[in-house]
């Protein structure tokens, strides 16, 4: 075994593309990837981080901020997506109020 350590993640089919980070605390961020290392921190461009419900802090609402270039550090990281491809779709779950 090498001493080298490795990410479990490899990121470098995401940079230059779009992804959505979720950091811990709620916050939940989409930008363009433009750099990574073995610790995670990204560096995102273009970022916009997408307020939450002042009412309810676990869901987030339609309202955004304009962040830039940004630096999410690693250890906050929870999950790294790519933002072509996926769709949102109604809760299958959800109980008609009638039920």
């Amino acid at each position: 075994m090498s001493g080298r350590k490795e990410t479990v993640l490899d990121l470098a089919k995401f940079v230059d593309k779009g992804v959505q980070v979720k950091l811990t605390g709620g916050r939940q961020v989409t930008g363009t990837l433009k750099g990574y290392d073995q610790l995670l921190n990204l560096v995102l461009d273009e970022a916009v981080e997408f307020l939450r419900d002042p009412d309810d802090p676990l869901k987030t609402t339609d309202q955004t901020r304009q962040l830039g270039l940004i630096i999410c550090r690693g250890t906050a990281v929870m999950l790294v997506s790519p933002t072509d491809g996926t769709d949102e779709i109604a809760n299958p779950f959800l109980q008609p109020d009638g039920a």
